[in-house]
């Protein structure tokens, strides 16, 4: 059966996950620890997660994988492929709501079940470096969380119920994937609308977040 190699942390993970339950492919899930570098270097020649293994072989980028798995377009993944121009405005509105929520989530994700000690002393030696130390992003929680606020604003408000579209799609997907991790911080509270929406998105794409990461 085919795997996906993944840290239940990683919305880039998340997003192949998500796709997966979506469109109801059977796989065997391999969690590796974050200081794991041989697994995916020997798989890719590199570590970079998620990796997707089955009989061609194994890839990764997270949206190379979902489009080889959702070969019927059923979450129309060919059409934004091939986009352009909204596609990058997309990708570059991902990546302005991933600063933010990755500052307020890493100093939590870090405790959670995931990481392993030396997983846990692996990531800080990693993202301090480019981070800065993780309690002086705890101390700026509220100068991220200020800056979240406009963009899950442009996120409410292109709902029909789902992003720009009366049923689940990529975009979706894609944004989805990042806002989970926002249930793990304890000072935020998702407004009504985007709680009902990642809901909704939970039972189309079997997905369930927190549970995985506590339990």
């Amino acid at each position: 059966m085919s795997a996906l190699y993944h840290f239940p942390h990683c919305p880039f993970c998340i997003r192949v996950r998500m796709s997966l339950g979506f469109l109801d492919i059977p796989y065997v899930s391999k969690v590796i620890d974050y200081d794991d570098v041989e697994t995916p270097t020997s798989l890719i020649g590199k570590k970079m997660l998620p990796i997707w293994e089955d009989q061609d072989g194994a890839i990764n980028e997270s949206l190379d994988i979902i489009l080889k798995l959702d070969a019927e377009n059923s979450l129309a993944t060919k059409d934004f492929y091939e986009s352009g121009t909204v596609r990058k405005e997309l990708e570059d509105f991902i990546s302005a709501l991933g600063g933010p929520i990755h500052n307020l989530t890493w100093p939590i994700w870090i405790y959670t079940k995931e990481f392993s000690p030396t997983a846990r002393d692996y990531v800080l030696k990693k993202k301090e470096e480019k981070k800065g130390p993780f309690k002086n992003l705890i101390e700026r929680k509220e100068e991220f969380l200020k800056e979240l606020a406009p963009l899950l604003q442009k996120i409410e408000v292109e709902l029909i119920p789902f992003y720009q579209s009366s049923h689940v799609t990529i975009k979706d997907i894609l944004i989805a994937s990042h806002l989970w991790g926002l249930y793990v911080v304890p000072e935020f509270q998702f407004s009504d609308a985007i709680h009902a929406y990642l809901q909704k998105i939970k039972k189309q794409c079997l997905f369930n977040y927190t549970d995985e990461l506590w339990l």
